[in-house]
């Protein structure tokens, strides 16, 4: 799997070169590992976001979960979860799906409170979260709207990963006509794949245990174990 990257190293290093935050430039200045370096070297954290919907300019984060890993190990005593405090009010619609209700959130941070814990938490790995379309631009839009700075980094999208894998996942009219279904690329129906055991959705610490367990999975059967990390980054 194949991408056209940036340099993040790069990247990150001019980041802190322009950082006002404290917090921001001592992430940036982390950095993260380079492209070169084999995956199985690669430190990494599966983050997961419970939010209000799924537009980052009208919702807002209500749970982040974070889970330390590598190719070989979970790593179960790092692993962290916040509930905290939306910019925006909940809707029955979004707790419904996440089951976080307004009692949850009264006495909970905001996320300014808890930002540099995350961020620390953050720094130098390489960010695993399964659909990138959510966590990055989720919490870039939040140091903005706090800090009056984003945030950048990369990621590696186990979504991504299984799309890459099963291209033809949508069947042709052909193949609709004999009943073919389309492959689901969700979290729970990829983990599936890999016999990997069933976890209830929708919270923020298990859906980031559930991403890690997913991307090892991926990584043993179809990676390399010296695949450079810039194959897989986005």
């Amino acid at each position: 799997m194949t991408q056209a990257t940036a340099d993040w190293p790069e990247q990150l290093a001019q980041c802190a070169a322009n950082a006002r935050d404290p917090r921001l430039k001592a992430f940036f200045e982390a950095g993260c590992p380079n492209g070169n370096t084999p995956i199985a070297e690669v430190p990494m954290v599966a983050m997961d976001f419970e939010t209000t919907g799924l537009d980052p300019n009208r919702h807002s984060i209500v749970s982040i979960g974070l889970v330390h890993f590598d190719y070989h190990r979970i790593q179960g005593a790092s692993a962290r979860h916040w509930v905290v405090r939306p910019v925006l009010p909940l809707h029955g619609q979004s707790v419904a799906v996440h089951g976080i209700t307004h009692t949850d959130i009264g006495d909970a941070p905001d996320l300014g409170e808890i930002v540099e814990e995350l961020l620390t938490a953050l720094a130098g790995k390489v960010v695993v979260v399964h659909y990138r379309a959510i966590e990055r631009p989720f919490l870039d839009v939040a140091l903005k709207y706090r800090l009056d700075e984003g945030i950048r980094f990369p990621v590696i999208d186990t979504m991504a990963i299984e799309a890459h894998l099963h291209p033809n996942r949508h069947p042709n009219w052909w193949r609709k006509l004999r009943g073919d279904k389309p492959l689901s690329i969700r979290l729970n129906d990829s983990r599936s794949r890999y016999h990997l055991p069933h976890y209830p959705p929708h919270h923020a610490l298990t859906d980031a245990l559930a991403t890690a367990e997913l991307l090892q999975a991926q990584l043993q059967h179809h990676f390399d174990p010296q695949t450079p990390l810039a194959d897989l980054w986005l």
